[in-house]
């Protein structure tokens, strides 16, 4: 059983910046890929960024590119999310995930390679 928590989320204005946060606990944190993802009210769920097992690849989508960075601590069993500049369509629930099985240590941008789902954290960007 893999345990993931998110925080950091809230009520930010447009041009301001959150950073999100993603407790591991359960398994052997360090070696596994980690992603978020986000899903807004009446939208599908969106890839938003991804990090490999040691942190030095990373994958973010053409609309959060250049204003959100990803990044981890496996000392503190820790995925965070930079969120800067962020826009009102930034809104959404954000998730983390973990990955599992044969390709566990690569990034993907595929959410059904991800085997292990946090319960969310919520951003809310006002105008």
């Amino acid at each position: 059983q893999v345990q993931l928590v998110e925080s950091g989320g809230g009520l930010v204005q447009a041009g301001g910046s959150l950073r999100l946060s993603c407790a591991a606990s359960g398994r052997t944190f360090s070696t596994s890929a980690m992603g978020w993802f986000r899903h807004a009210p009446g939208k599908e769920r969106e890839f938003v960024s991804a990090i490999n097992w040691s942190g030095g690849d990373t994958y973010a989508a053409d609309s959060v590119k250049g204003r959100f960075t990803i990044f981890r601590d496996n000392a503190k069993n820790t995925v965070y999310l930079q969120m800067n500049s962020l826009k009102p369509e930034d809104t959404a629930v954000y998730y983390c995930a973990a990955r599992a099985g044969s390709s566990y240590y690569i990034a993907s941008r595929v959410p059904d390679e991800y085997d292990y789902w946090g319960q969310g954290t919520q951003v809310i960007v006002s105008s």
